[in-house]
């Protein structure tokens, strides 16, 4: 029962150790995207990418949500990278909710 006790807080011990600092950036590009094959080639690209964990389109909404770990690479590197292959990527800032704040009711 000890060794079971003790081989478990061993690798509690390690996976914390191993956490990594992992994040999110949102981008919109230019050409925009208009089909699967854009999205394939923004996807099949990126991935190659130092440090890119997962690369998610939304063409409807005109976005590429790319998640990174921060150690090994930063939202600048990521949006240089997209010229790589023909497209200028540029950061969607996120807007704050004002209509939950306005209590006018408008």
């Amino acid at each position: 029962m000890k060794k079971v006790l003790v081989l478990g807080a061993m690798m509690l011990t390690a996976v914390v150790s191993m956490a990594k600092d992992i994040k999110t950036v949102v981008v919109t590009t230019l050409p925009q995207m208009h089909c699967a094959s854009c999205e394939n080639k923004i996807k099949g690209n990126l991935r190659f990418e130092k440090g890119i964990k997962e690369i998610e389109c939304d063409i409807p909404k005109q976005t590429v949500t790319v998640t990174y770990d921060a150690e090994k690479t930063t939202p600048e590197n990521i949006i240089k990278s997209f010229s790589k292959f023909g497209y200028k990527a540029t950061e969607v800032k996120k807007e704050a909710n004002k209509k939950s704040d306005d209590k006018s009711g408008k």
